[in-house]
């Protein structure tokens, strides 16, 4: 099952332009899955589209009406409101999204999410990623082996069930939703942006692509959806000339597709169908970033196209590497070889630019390496030495990097 993603500033018709694409795919023999939060075009589910409406405040109702009872009976001084009186929490828009794409059936062939604005497009492919990280903060293995001791406990009799159990209970099934989920993998989901080709739209969209970067995604084509035409003469000269340069500036961030804009909005699969262009399959997928060996260590390369240095930032925190930009963070877990290594250098090469990349640099920590294979590394400099597994993970493992 495939999922294409698509995301825009606001304005730029991306629900309509994700219902044609469903629209196309159904009219393919495909089975689709259309997954938003806004209102589709009319006709949209005439060619069998499943239309999902994710709402925040239905999803929340939903949720607590399913763990009311549960919380009522651990805490039975505390009032509860009915799930009619349940205020959404901000967020609960994506987390909607999220649990609207758990429950896609499996004989779906095609997802399409319409992700909405720019910035609610790079929280949803952030989510998952996020959540698991606060999983990991609040139910560390030590707290998961207690927690199972106490489970039994539950089951057995001896401890009486608590808002504790009920909390433990949720977490099995939110991690089993996040496996579910593909969206920061480009091998399973393609993401798609549109737009206006004019100047504030190149600058948008270029930050998208870095948020999306942090996250390991990559856009896969822009929608430009160009004017008409029409007007003074003078007018139209000046409009085509500026929405050419910004396709041309577009076409640094993904490939373009031209989409003509309609005298009408569409209403119906028929309009909808010939709305679009024919999308290309996207390509392979970007390969995962691994440790090059260089002199005197090694060296991690992120791509961050666009990003300038002024809002990039980089921390070691454990076994995780965490960057910050584009206004969003990813703390990314590093391999058994970096996790024994201690940041040593940082730098953004080529910022501004479609090939903007993060270059962190590693050496050996001695505390976590064997005296002989330092040795054979420094003897060896063109080798990819991996250290054996230690009992101790050294001092050196946190804290240790560059901002």
């Amino acid at each position: 099952m495939r999922t294409l993603l698509f995301t825009g500033p606001g304005g730029a018709g991306t629900t309509t332009l994700a219902a044609a694409a469903a629209v196309r795919a159904a009219r393919d023999g495909r089975r689709v899955v259309l997954v938003t939060r806004q209102e589709v075009p009319a006709g949209t589910a005439d060619d069998g589209v499943e239309v999902v409406r994710a709402e925040a405040q239905s999803a929340s109702e939903a949720l607590w009406a399913a763990r009311a009872a549960d919380l009522a009976a651990a805490l039975p001084d505390l009032g509860l409101p009915p799930a009619t009186s349940v205020v959404p929490l901000p967020g609960a828009g994506e987390l909607a999204v999220l649990a609207a794409l758990g429950r896609v059936g499996a004989g779906t062939d095609l997802v399409v999410v319409d992700a909405g604005p720019l910035g609610a497009g790079a929280g949803l492919v952030a989510l998952p990623g996020a959540l698991r990280w606060w999983l990991d903060q609040a139910f560390p293995t030590r707290v998961r082996v207690l927690a199972a001791v106490r489970t039994a406990a539950v089951r057995s009799g001896t401890v009486r069930r608590g808002a504790v159990d009920l909390v433990l209970s949720a977490v099995p099934e939110l991690e089993a939703l996040l496996d579910r989920l593909t969206l920061t993998d480009p091998a399973a989901t393609a993401v798609w942006l549109t737009g206006r080709p004019r100047p504030s739209a190149v600058a948008a969209l270029r930050t998208a692509a870095t948020a999306l970067a942090v996250h390991g995604q990559q856009p896969v084509g822009v929608l430009a959806r160009r004017s008409p035409g029409g007007g003074p003469g003078d007018w139209a000269a000046a409009r085509a000339a500026e929405e050419e340069a910004a396709l041309a500036a577009l076409a640094d961030v993904a490939p373009v597709h031209e989409v003509a804009e309609a005298a009408v909005e569409p209403a119906g699969a028929d309009a909808l169908a010939v709305l679009l262009p024919d999308l290309p399959e996207p390509g392979p997928a970007p390969t995962v970033p691994a440790p090059e060996r260089v002199e005197g260590g090694w060296r991690l390369t992120l791509p961050l196209p666009f990003a300038g240095r002024e809002g990039v930032r980089l921390t070691r925190w454990e076994d995780d590497l965490v960057v910050t930009a584009a206004g969003t963070r990813r703390s990314l877990r590093l391999d058994a070889l970096l996790r024994r290594c201690v940041v040593t250098s940082g730098e953004l090469a080529d910022p501004g630019t479609a090939a903007a990349r993060l270059q962190v640099g590693f050496a050996a920590d001695p505390q976590q390496w064997p005296a002989d294979l330092l040795a054979a590394a420094a003897q060896d400099p063109a080798r990819t030495t991996e250290p054996r597994e230690t009992a101790a993970r050294g001092t050196g493992s946190r804290d240790r990097g560059t901002e």
